[in-house]
């Protein structure tokens, strides 16, 4: 599906777009569930260190919402719930890892610029 975008109309589906990876740990959580990796809520919990439970829960959630992590219910005693990334949620990591290159390339550019003789 292709769009015509504005500059206007592109700017805010972008804006839009880094709205939904807003909060701490959000894009913590999505490295961790990247490559098809489906976790626990404690195995979470413990490749997160500084989360508090609370804050866990709640950034689950909300990318539960916007459809980006799906959570996985196995009825069972004790209950287990398990966390991936949707099928949308894992096509974010391609546009990630561009921004990670982006900005390791200007890190590096502002390493290699000469420093002010004033």
């Amino acid at each position: 599906m292709s769009h015509s975008y504005t500059r206007q109309t592109a700017a805010e589906g972008v804006e839009n777009a880094l709205k939904v990876l807003e909060g701490r740990w959000k894009l913590v959580i999505l490295f961790h569930l990247f490559g098809g990796h489906v976790l626990r809520f404690s195995e979470l919990e413990r490749a997160i260190p500084g989360i508090s439970q609370k804050m866990l829960i709640q950034q689950l959630r909300q990318l539960e919402a916007d459809g980006i992590v799906r959570r996985i219910v196995h009825h069972q005693v004790p209950p287990k719930v398990e966390y991936g990334l949707t099928d949308w949620g894992q096509a974010l990591c391609p546009a990630l890892d561009a921004l990670l290159t982006w900005a390791a390339q200007r890190e590096s550019a502002r390493h290699e610029e000469p420093q002010g003789t004033d």
